[in-house]
């Protein structure tokens, strides 16, 4: 299979699985056209003894400067940019000039913007430079400004963006007292003209407006979603999911909810990161929510969360619900039984559900979780956004009137409309011929003409 390979091209994700899905993705599809890839891990992540399904990447691991933990849990931002980018581009020199002594050389290294010092090290070997985007473009224009003091931070009164709709203070990125997370998101624009080509994780149609005025900053090409083909294009054989994963029993979940009407289930799946969970009083509204609308409902509840679940909670609800720690997320949300996703607004799980056609109700958190809530409610318009009272709380009526709204709306009406639209534009962009299909092309032809 490898004689028929054009070249070799090197990945580096932000160490996150959020950041190393999409990335595993976009390999895929580049592989599928013609090319090889590596794609690396933190030391960190490979000791978790996670896999490559597909047999289509294979996997390698680079230092971080902390290779026992996750260096961004361990230390500041700033302490960890520092080792990452001294220990990090040592170790992805290191891979580029292995594999040029196999034999097989990398022509080209896709790296996370969230890692813009990676550029130096493709640069330094004379290869292409593809800066990955894993948000989507709303957010990535807002953080444009923000790194250009375009617009102040913290923003305090509308701001008006050419491209956007009109953003209130509570649609911006938003990270609290996590500076160095500010920092670190701005940052994604402070080499990015030395890179090739910039990349994106959404697809045009969706974007336009957007696109169209990056493009007279920072042009992107748009080359999402990258989400197992099985729920697109079917362009990868048996590819479903995403296939970076440690091996988990997902045959609770798909079980109970085969046991469901059409649509009569909420699916409830906020932040897996401990800093941005739910405290103790949102999680109780967000029950008693649930409960109120008198759907059946599918929560995913943390081992560090189960303890803010009000007393006696899944007991008393056992008859409409089902509370795990974990479930396959692309199968979950494609079961008929689905109705609707209620959902922190994390890129990944949106895109995942706008491309399979699930309605959303956004619980936005912080970072760019707000600015993409904006845009399911009032550019896309395939759900709703949650409204917080003074003390940043989503009270239970509000919750459960919002599930009602889309669960109903879910059926008939604008909502899913919406949602039937954007699922197939999105599978248009990633079929050939398509806006993102035909964006892949022009890396691939970029990569096997470098010399």
């Amino acid at each position: 299979m490898d004689k028929e390979k054009k070249g070799r091209i090197l990945a580096v994700p932000f160490p996150s699985h959020g950041h190393i899905n999409p990335m595993m993705q976009l390999c895929k599809r580049l592989v599928c056209k013609g090319l090889k890839a590596t794609l690396t891990l933190t030391k960190f992540y490979g000791k978790k003894n996670m896999k490559e399904k597909s047999g289509l990447i294979q996997i390698e691991t680079i230092s971080d400067g902390d290779d026992e933990y996750d260096i961004f849990d361990r230390q500041s931002v700033p302490d960890s940019v520092v080792r990452f980018t001294k220990h990090g581009s040592e170790s992805i020199a290191q891979l580029i000039e292995k594999y040029d002594s196999l034999g097989d050389p990398i022509v080209g290294v896709i790296y996370d913007s969230l890692l813009p010092w990676v550029v130096e090290v493709p640069k330094k070997f004379g290869l292409v430079a593809i800066e990955f985007f894993t948000q989507h473009s709303g957010v990535n224009l807002v953080e444009y400004y923000y790194y250009h003091k375009l617009i102040p931070y913290p923003v305090e009164s509308p701001v008006t963006i050419p491209g956007l709709p009109l953003l209130q203070p509570e649609d911006v990125p938003s990270y609290g007292i996590y500076l160095g997370n500010f920092t670190l998101m701005a940052s994604q624009f402070s080499t990015v003209e030395k890179a090739d080509f910039a990349v994106v994780n959404t697809f045009y149609k969706m974007e336009e407006e957007v696109l169209e005025a990056m493009s007279k900053l920072c042009p992107m090409m748009t080359v999402g979603p990258t989400i197992p083909s099985f729920y697109l294009d079917n362009f990868i054989e048996n590819d479903r999911e995403y296939g970076l994963s440690v091996p988990r029993d997902d045959s609770t979940c798909i079980n109970w909810l085969n046991t469901k009407p059409e649509g009569s289930v909420v699916y409830v799946s906020l932040s897996s990161v401990i800093f941005a969970s739910p405290d103790a009083k949102q999680m109780e509204e967000l029950a008693f929510g649930l409960k109120g609308s008198n759907y059946n409902f599918l929560w995913i509840v943390k081992d560090f969360e189960v303890e803010k679940l009000p007393k006696n909670f899944e007991e008393e609800t056992s008859d409409k619900s089902l509370i795990v720690q974990w479930c396959p997320q692309l199968e979950v949300l494609s079961n008929k039984a689905v109705g609707c996703i209620v959902s922190h607004c994390g890129w990944n799980s949106v895109i995942e559900a706008l491309s399979i056609g699930i309605p959303i109700v956004g619980m936005p958190m912080w970072a760019d979780q707000p600015t993409t809530a904006k845009f399911i409610q009032d550019v896309w318009k395939v759900g709703v956004r949650v409204k917080r009272d003074k003390n940043g709380i989503a009270g239970r009526d509000e919750i459960e009137g919002c599930i009602r709204k889309v669960m109903e709306g879910g059926r008939t009406g604008e909502i899913k409309e919406n949602c039937i639209k954007w699922k197939t534009l999105a599978k248009e962009a990633v079929s050939e011929g398509g806006t993102s299909d035909t964006n892949l092309n022009k890396l691939v032809s970029k990569l096997t003409s470098s010399p």
